[in-house]
């Protein structure tokens, strides 16, 4: 059994962390327990790695973070002459421990490394991978997974997450590896000592304030709005900066949700800290009970994705969604500027695939260019980077994804919550001088465009036959795909990883032009679509639905028949 022989390796060779050491004593007599730690090496996704925290090798620990940045080590040596490398982490549990210990092996392999001298928020990284003029970048985090999960994601030089082809490079570099026996290391006290490891100044922190100060459009139109905020760090890397943002624009009416003020990695008043979700929130919506603010703002672990709750006229609060908010300061950023003659030549708004179709209304409405690109805000990033070579970054006035994450400034290459916390505010404070509230703002643009509902499920397949199931599950849609779903024809079917797009009327079949990923898309009559992907770094696959019709009522209902039928496919 190779899980065993895993196991009794790992037995002999840990010796650092006491809590992996009583945790490989603990499971000597459970096979299954053994099974599911040694299966299979986590893996090293486009991204990165993400996992349980634990001891083996399909778990976050020392180890398993050591032999990825030794990988990441031998690429970078090999691509540039004297690299240099930013590290940054969130509040997650073993968070500094990881950076520390990637820090290390960097050292080892005489490349510099420049680390925060505290937890700093995803897009803080971003920004000093390029102001530090590094050629990579470690994030020590799990975005927005339960306490139990940590991860740490790579970046290039750019400051956005590392390449596919990079990512490639690494993970067989990684491969080629012993986990104990391949991976050099040093003293971090030493290398600090020494001037091989250096800690990221203030100065550094402060160029990235006014980097996202300069992306505000009415920030003057704050200090006099009389907006009230009730903000949620989540226990996460949101609670300077973000108040520190607002404070500058002269939001000062913000209570702070005390529960989750400080760095606390159990997350335990919300053990999902994903402000996608009502349950993350449910703390903040008390004080909203009590406080009655004109917004909720709540920022991830990590902080480069933010959610936002808004009174509902009738004595509650409602969620908006990632989509409802990023169309809504796509359209306010747009309006803005034309109204104050800052729009570009030629503007570019960048947004995933599976992020809402009104953009394409508001860009039509505004003359701003649209680009779709693949799931991932490494592949807006990319854009900007594009822009950026032909010396036209100032083009680009916005780019976001469902998932919670926006971004209007060229200055870092990740989504970035700081940023958009300080335009949320900044348009709740511009509409309420204009009489009108965020939940009128929002069915303003929906009747300016029509109704556009949006829902992601997940389907979560826990373990190794997990695993298979959504491979099965994959291969039977791309291969056996429906001619109908929730009662509406499929009229085009587009599979990401063969690179074709099939017009199911006509049978005509065109070529995508977008790299390959294991994402199918239904795109239905009226308007409507479903899109299904695995996810890259949690055993889930994911379904995105997009239902149109003139009124939420019935969108809703088209949506939950779309769902009913997708329900049926992931048994």
């Amino acid at each position: 059994m190779r899980e065993m022989e895993l196991y009794n390796l790992w037995c002999q060779n840990v010796n650092e962390d006491p809590d992996l050491i009583s945790e490989l004593e603990s499971i000597k007599e459970d096979k299954e327990a053994i099974s599911d730690r040694f299966y299979r090496d986590l893996e090293f996704g486009t991204g990165g790695l993400r996992g349980v925290i634990g001891a083996g090798t399909n778990r976050m620990n020392i180890y398993t973070v050591r032999r990825a940045t030794q990988g990441f080590a031998d690429y970078l040596n090999q691509e540039y002459k004297n690299p240099s490398v930013a590290i940054s982490y969130d509040s997650r549990i073993k968070s500094d421990v990881f950076s520390k210990a990637a820090a290390e092996v960097l050292a080892a392999n005489g490349i510099k490394v420049h680390i925060y001298t505290e937890l700093m928020p995803t897009p803080c990284l971003s920004w000093a991978v390029r102001a530090l003029k590094c050629q990579g970048g470690i994030m020590v985090t799990a975005s927005h997974n339960p306490a139990k999960y940590n991860g740490y994601k790579v970046y290039g030089e750019d400051g956005c997450q590392i390449t596919l082809r990079g990512a490639e490079i690494i993970l067989e570099k990684i491969n080629s590896l012993d986990i104990f026996s391949g991976v050099k290391t040093s003293s971090f006290d030493e290398e600090l000592a020494k001037g091989n490891i250096s800690y990221i100044g203030n100065d550094v922190i402060e160029d990235f304030y006014k980097n996202v100060l300069a992306e505000g459009i009415n920030t003057d139109l704050c200090p006099t709005s009389g907006l009230k905020v009730v903000y949620t760090p989540l226990n996460g890397t949101g609670n300077k900066p973000v108040r520190e943002i607002l404070k500058r624009i002269g939001i000062t009416d913000v209570t702070v949700v005390k529960e989750q003020e400080m760095p606390d990695g159990n997350f335990t008043t919300c053990p999902y800290p994903n402000p996608e979700i009502r349950e993350a929130l449910e703390v903040g919506l008390r004080y909203c009970n009590e406080i009655q603010p004109d917004l909720l703002l709540a920022t991830d672990p990590d902080c480069d994705r933010v959610g936002i709750a808004v009174p509902d006229g009738n004595g509650g609060f409602a969620l908006f969604s990632g989509n409802e908010v990023g169309a809504m300061l796509l359209e306010y950023i747009c309006d803005q500027r034309v109204k104050k003659g800052t729009m570009p030549k030629d503007p570019v708004a960048v947004k995933t695939i599976v992020t809402t179709d009104i953009v394409n209304l508001i860009g039509k409405e505004y003359g701003v260019k649209i680009i779709d690109v693949l799931t991932g805000f490494k592949f807006i990033g990319e854009q900007i980077g594009i822009l950026e070579s032909k010396g036209q970054e100032d083009r680009y006035i916005f780019g976001f994804e469902e998932s919670y994450g926006y971004l209007s400034g060229s200055y870092v290459r990740d989504k970035d919550a700081v940023n958009a916390s300080m335009l949320i505010c900044e348009m709740a404070a511009y509409y309420r001088t204009q009489g009108i509230t965020l939940m009128q703002a929002r069915e303003n643009m929906y009747k300016k465009y029509g109704v556009f509902y949006q829902t992601l499920y997940s389907f979560t397949f826990e373990g190794e036959s997990g695993m298979k199931r959504m491979e099965e599950i994959m291969t039977q849609l791309r291969s056996e795909h429906p001619a109908a779903i929730g009662g509406l024809k499929v009229e085009r079917f587009e599979d990401y990883k063969a690179s074709t797009s099939k017009d199911i009327t006509t049978g005509k079949v065109t070529e995508l032009t977008l790299p390959k990923s294991n994402v199918l898309a239904f795109y239905l009559e009226n308007g409507c679509k479903a899109i299904v992907r695995p996810s890259g770094t949690e055993p889930k696959i994911k379904t995105y639905i997009t239902a149109k019709a003139p009124t939420h009522e019935e969108a809703e209902v088209i949506e939950q028949k779309i769902y009913n039928d997708f329900t049926q496919s992931m048994k």
